[in-house]
Parts: C-alpha cells; structure tokens; sequence
C-alpha cells in the first residue's frame, strides 16, 4: 500500500455527530458514562475508548476522556492528575505506534470554539492512520524557538519558525522520566493562552510528534486563520517574540516552582 497524502472524511457519519460546544443545550455524551460502549482502558476519571463516530476512513479513531468533570479543563488539572492523563495518553499512543497496524498514529486535543472540535468535554483523540505518515511535512525546524525553560532534556520553546504563523509553543521530552516536566511544560502554555494571553483567546489545539526518536509537544491558540496561510501556505512571525517569552517567565517561572498566577 503506498504512502497517502490526504485523509478521506465520511460526510454521512460527520453529520451524525453531537455538538456540545456550538449546542449547550446537547447532553454531554461523555457525562453518561453508563451508556458509554467499546470501551478499551480505564485509569480511575480517565477512559479511552472507540470513536463511536469514526469520520476517517482506513483509521482506527479512539476518543481519550480525559476527566469525569465536564467544567475541568487542562490548564487546570491538579499535578497528580495531569501527571496521571500525560502517562495513560502516552502509553496507549506508544501501544498503537508499536502494534505495527499504522503508517503512523496521531494523538491530540482541542479545545475551544475555533479548535475545530465538537464535544465542550475535555477530551484527546488517539487516531492509528493505514496509509498516512504525518511526519512527511513536519520537521524538527518546526520546533526551533526562544527558550522559556528547561529542566534535564525537557524544553519549552516559543516558535520562531511557526507552522502556520504568530504563536506557537513546543514542548521538547527529554527522557520518559522526565514526563512530568513535559507534562507541566504543556499544561503552562495552555493556561497562559486561556489566561495571560495579550489577546483574548478561548480556544487552542494541542499536537503531540514522534520525529527519529524524539517526541514533541506544539500548543497553538486559535484565531481565525490568515488568509496568507490558507491561500499560500505563507505563515507570519510576530515582532514581539522576546516580549512575551519574558512575559511567560514572569507568570509561571519567577519562583522555583511552576504556579498559576
């Protein structure tokens, strides 16, 4: 089977699935647990299960429930259950990339209205492609940027390269002991972008990477997209990256621990 450039997206099931962020008035299918099916693992609040609505075709679509509270959100996750969610994800995405079954295997979040997402719950997808290897378009120069901090191998970076354009956050694993770290990395940009942001902002997605034998993490807040990017693929930098690295800084790493301010 050769390598694919394009995933092909059912219509007839897209149209069937619930939509709590755009519907408040939808019940939150991930509350009712009791009617939830094909399940595959469970570590305490948090699941993972079959996507009941696969939308890709030649994939295997798992949907990662990530809390039984539906008001809780990752940038506010306690450290013991952020630490917890970072290590099930992570040991399922590995399960599936070793299984041998996937050209490659996506695992990421969205969160917010302009997220591109449709359930408010908060939730990851682990998605195991036949015939398509993201890796193809992304490089480690995807990853470069201003050092915010670091702690062992572990990086926290602001793009100065970004993929699509303005600001983008990487997160860089050292070692798999280092997982905390990593997690706590990701867990700041996502509350600096729903909370310290210089521009309000309500939504973000969160991509996980494996390039060689590394593993990378890239937060993006969401805004509608530039018109030079979806025309031309052209992403832009902004001219005040070094403003809000020390920025950052100053909220999350002026004391020796990580706090929320």
């Amino acid at each position: 089977m050769m390598t694919s450039t394009h995933l092909h997206f059912l219509t007839s099931v897209g149209v069937k699935k619930p939509n709590s962020i755009r519907n408040k008035d939808v019940m939150c299918p991930f509350c009712a647990r009791e009617l939830l099916t094909d399940i595959i693992d469970t570590d305490g609040p948090i699941m993972l299960l079959k996507n009941k609505y696969p939308v890709l075709q030649r994939s295997f679509q798992t949907v990662l429930i990530e809390t039984d509270d539906c008001d809780a959100e990752l940038s506010n996750y306690s450290n013991e259950h952020l630490y917890r969610l970072f290590q099930f994800a992570f040991n399922h995405w590995i399960k599936m990339e070793e299984s041998g079954k996937y050209e490659s295997v996506l695992l990421f979040k969205n969160h917010g209205p302009l997220s591109g997402g449709s359930i408010a719950h908060s939730h990851m997808q682990i998605i195991g492609l036949e015939d398509v290897d993201y890796t193809i378009d992304i490089k480690t120069e995807d990853f470069i940027g201003l050092e915010i901090d670091s702690s062992g191998g572990t990086e926290f970076t602001l793009s100065t390269l970004p993929k699509i354009g303005f600001y983008e956050f990487n997160v860089k694993l050292g070692e798999r002991n280092e997982m905390e770290t990593f997690a706590r990395y990701v867990q700041t940009a996502a509350h600096y972008i729903l909370t310290n942001f210089p521009f309000h902002c309500n939504s973000y997605n969160l991509f996980f990477y494996k390039l060689g034998e590394e593993r990378y993490a890239k937060i993006v807040p969401r805004f509608v997209t530039s018109p030079l990017y979806i025309g031309f693929s052209i992403p832009q930098i902004p001219d005040n990256l070094e403003w809000m690295k020390e920025d950052i800084k100053k909220h999350y790493f002026t004391n020796t621990e990580h706090i929320h301010t």
